[in-house]
């Protein structure tokens, strides 16, 4: 018996409450220390880090997109190794990675070396940590599940929220470099402990069952828990399901809307007259918003469906997109960022949700390591896209508007997502 698996059990024992809620918080931890690579995180470096170097938002961006591409290589061994041996190693080991990643970005001194600590950092956020985190909370609860999941998703908005203002506040009192080493002391000191010592795989490993009101008092290690009715589809079942498809074509046509304005909004917003500081702000009231709509995400696909909760987000983005194109206030500019952290919250949510409840606990990881590709690919590719077309443009209404697009794409897209009934049934409907 492993070493998390031993306290859990004894914990579980003495706690007054479901073991379930301590992996939330394990998760959490992982999910606010994941933003320091956040894309809006680094959106606060674009300009003081290429006006130094003498870089192109293109070159800057490119940073995000191969990081994202090394993600993808990596996805497939890391959810099959989530299934096999759990998340806590895995979060733990990423969280020690992207802090020593940001300790280097501190000491940058070429577009090289900016690449290479920058795409390590990147590589952890859209892979190690996607799917430690998202695997953590999916085998601990299927009822709950949703609620679970907006949990991290408060704790996501909150990071973002607070991160780039963190950054902000450090290279006031010194210059960029300070910013990145600051980050690099949050992610060591809240993100590796924690899953280290208390994330245990399943609940079955110490004798429970998920969600609260069907776990059961500890049986002995080593004993089988009661199941519960879920569906269990593997990984080549699932690639021969309709909705896996339809799901992974939301991905390709939300996710670069998602990574690329959360990067350039913050120029974007530079660029049309505001202020930094009234744009920094913008940017981490989203956050705010998102923290408030995942709960309500949460509770809506609960009730209603994960699948319309996502096409909502969808639509919210593409509004987001249309008022950025007309930003001229400070107030527009608030709107068009809350509607952003509004609609990005429920995809944020929710993806990991409809997964697991379209496929089960059982291969989560293994389904999630050939899907996660396409999404990283999705999400690194909106940056370049962005910076691109703001070099070739000098503005970023070309991008906003091919966002906007892609937003109406993907809503429809996961609309036609129906559940797959029965893995037979999904199976013979193909052949």
């Amino acid at each position: 018996m492993t070493l998390p698996t031993k306290t859990a059990y004894n914990l579980s024992r003495q706690l007054p409450f479901f073991y379930g809620w301590v992996i939330v918080g394990c998760a959490g931890c992982a999910a606010f220390v994941r933003q320091g690579a956040a894309v809006a995180t680094l959106s606060v470096f674009v300009t003081p880090m290429t006006d130094e170097f003498g870089w192109s938002r293109a070159e800057f961006s490119g940073a995000v997109s191969l990081g994202g591409l090394l993600a993808a290589l990596t996805a497939p061994a890391i959810g099959v190794l989530a299934d096999r041996r759990g998340s806590g190693m895995i979060l733990s080991v990423a969280a020690l990675v992207l802090g020593g990643a940001a300790l280097a970005l501190s000491q940058t001194n070429s577009l090289i070396w900016f690449y290479v600590a920058f795409c390590i950092a990147r590589m952890t956020f859209a892979s190690p940590f996607d799917i430690g985190i998202s695997s953590a909370v999916a085998q601990w609860f299927v009822r709950l599940r949703g609620q679970a999941m907006s949990y991290i998703n408060v704790i996501l908005s909150i990071s973002l929220a607070m991160m780039p203002v963190i950054a902000f506040t450090a290279m006031s009192n010194g210059d960029w470099r300070n910013g990145w080493f600051t980050i690099a002391i949050l992610v060591l000191t809240i993100g590796v402990a924690p899953n280290l010592l208390l994330l245990t795989r399943r609940p079955e490993d110490i004798g429970l069952t998920p969600d609260p009101k069907s776990a059961r008092p500890p049986v002995e290690p080593g004993r089988a828990a009661a199941s519960i009715n879920e569906p269990s589809f593997t990984r080549a079942e699932a690639l021969r399901t309709p909705a896996l498809w339809f799901i992974m074509g939301f991905t390709v046509f939300i996710f670069p809307v998602q990574a690329g304005i959360s990067l350039h909004q913050i120029p974007h917003l530079v660029e049309r007259g505001l202020s930094p500081l009234v744009a920094v702000s913008a940017v981490s009231s989203q956050s705010i918003v998102g923290a408030v709509a995942g709960v309500a995400f949460g509770l809506f696909a609960r009730r209603y469906s994960a699948r319309i909760g996502l096409c909502i987000g969808a639509i919210a983005a593409s509004m987001s997109a249309i008022i950025l194109l007309m930003v001229a206030s400070g107030w527009q500019a608030f709107v068009a960022t809350s509607l952003f952290g509004f609609g990005i919250a429920g995809i944020l949510t929710l993806l990991p949700v409809i997964w697991a409840e379209y496929y089960g606990r059982e291969n989560y990881g293994a389904i999630r390591g050939v899907t996660l590709p396409v999404q990283v690919l999705a999400q690194a590719s909106g940056p370049l896209i962005a910076g691109f077309l703001r070099d070739w443009t000098n503005d970023y209404n070309a991008s906003l508007s091919l966002f906007t697009i892609f937003a109406i794409i993907a809503a429809g897209l996961v609309f036609f997502a129906r559940p797959p009934t029965t893995v037979a049934e999904s199976v013979g409907e193909n052949q």
